[in-house]
């Protein structure tokens, strides 16, 4: 591990190793979160048809004056007539501007009986929302490597969508090595620790999109090891270890990925926490070694394999990357940069960033309150409070 790569370079490695997915129909009622793989353009007007801004009166424009009331056009039941002068049509929000009509008065501005109104005067275009205000058909709405918020939703229901074209979700497998791994729940033995790396990276898979196809611990033994990486292997698009990637005599996940034929593209990373970090390829298919420090592992999962993840979805893989302005001093490695857990809080000039606590490696509560992962360049010292720094953002 004497070439250390920078996370910069690590990133554009894992990157330029990624195709994006295939694409697949979605029903809208189901791609909250999904990334759009096509454009969406509107085939209608949004809205449809001229409409009225408030319930009130639909009139022709002009001066204070008593109105015979002829009719009404409710939201989905709009009145057929036409609407001549001397004449109003009740209307509610949202329904269609009787043809004649110019102008919409406030019901607080109107007063009478059932046949007859008194409304004050009107300009033209008073209350009325226009025919494609909001989208003029033709229009391009949506575009690929969007994700699906409620409003992307709600704007490609209004055009009449009921399903967009979404890539894939990647299926990411999971394994878990270590003899001392008991799973939370059960009687903890002599030298033996609860797994939280299963359930943190699990976390982590379904919040970058993925889906989990599968999830295994195995022990320290180089032919299980070999085993449960050629499952993993077969059921996924990335491959994801925690711990087994370091030098020891029980860390036996590169000679199985070895064995098993995927190309090691880095081994180490000058970073802190997080090393020993490997990746690999095999005909497509990705293959991430993490540490297996608690802290290590979610670091390096959202430093290299977040954005692998988003990739593959044709998403912006630097989407998470801002800037902050550190609240207190920092002290710096001298070789390697270091990702500190800060928590944010928004100032005059943008983020403003402070550390929460104990950043060792091994301390999983140095994640709670965590907002982002501050990029501190290695150096002499310490980076000032005022200093501006990289974050990403968690």
């Amino acid at each position: 591990m004497s070439d250390l790569i920078t996370i910069d370079e690590a990133r554009r490695r894992v990157l330029g190793a990624i195709a994006p997915l295939p694409a697949e129909d979605v029903p809208l009622s189901e791609a909250l979160d999904r990334v759009l793989a096509e454009d969406v353009h509107s085939a209608i007007d949004v809205p449809p048809f001229d409409s009225s801004a408030l319930d009130g009166y639909a009139v022709v424009a002009g001066p204070a004056a008593g109105l015979e009331l002829i009719g009404e056009s409710r939201a989905g039941h709009p009145e057929g007539g036409r609407l001549r002068p001397g004449a109003a049509i009740r209307i509610s929000t949202g329904a269609a501007v009787p043809e004649g009509a110019t102008a919409v008065v406030a019901l607080e501005r109107a007063e009478g009986a059932e046949s007859v109104v008194r409304v004050e005067e009107s300009s033209q275009g008073d209350n009325i929302r226009r025919a494609g205000e909001d989208v003029r058909a033709g229009a391009l709405v949506l575009r690929p490597g969007t994700r699906l918020g409620p409003a992307e939703l709600g704007a490609a229901a209004s055009v009449g969508r009921a399903a967009l074209s979404c890539a894939r979700r990647p299926r990411a497998a999971l394994v878990l090595t270590g003899d001392e791994l008991t799973e939370p729940g059960e009687p903890l033995g002599p030298g033996r620790i609860y797994g939280s790396n299963g359930l943190a990276l699990a976390a982590q898979v379904q919040r970058a999109g993925a889906v989990l196809a599968r999830r295994e611990n195995v022990p320290d033994d180089a032919g299980r090891t070999q085993e449960a990486l050629a499952r993993a292997l077969e059921d996924a698009d990335v491959v994801i270890v925690s711990g087994g990637v370091s030098v020891g005599p029980h860390d036996h996940v590169k000679g199985a990925f070895g064995r098993l034929g995927v190309e090691e593209r880095f081994w180490g990373v000058r970073l802190r926490p997080g090393k020993p970090t490997w990746f690999g390829v095999r005909d497509g298919l990705l293959a991430f070694g993490l540490p297996g420090n608690p802290v290590s592992s979610m670091v390096t999962f959202q430093l290299f394999v977040r954005p692998a993840l988003a990739a593959l979805q044709g998403a912006d893989p630097s989407a998470t990357r801002a800037e902050a302005v550190l609240d207190e001093p920092v002290a710096r490695s001298p070789r390697r940069e270091e990702a500190v857990r800060v928590r944010l809080r928004p100032g005059p000039g943008g983020w403003r960033a402070t550390t929460t606590g104990p950043q060792g490696s091994h301390i999983l509560t140095s994640m709670l309150g965590a907002a982002a992962l501050a990029r501190i360049p290695p150096g002499e010292g310490e980076l000032a409070a005022g200093e501006r720094v990289e974050i990403e953002l968690l």
